[in-house]
């Protein structure tokens, strides 16, 4: 699956951010400018379709249902 090694990825993010010592704000800009929030909006988007598609009714949707697939 991919998102043992998505969750790595960021894990080794998180760590290279503690250690790096970089100012808060380079950081930021960095993150921004890697598209990290847009690859996040992507997986909650596709988690909440898939979800959504499988649910029986539309109106009974459970967000801890989206990662069910992963």
């Amino acid at each position: 699956m991919l998102a043992p090694a998505a969750a790595a990825a960021l894990n080794l993010l998180a760590d290279a951010v503690r250690r790096g010592g970089a100012d808060h704000d380079d950081i930021v800009q960095a993150l921004k400018a890697a598209g990290v929030h847009e690859a996040f909006a992507g997986v909650f988007e596709a988690a909440s379709e898939r979800a959504m598609v499988s649910a029986d009714d539309p109106y009974d949707f459970d967000v801890r249902r989206a990662f069910e697939w992963l």
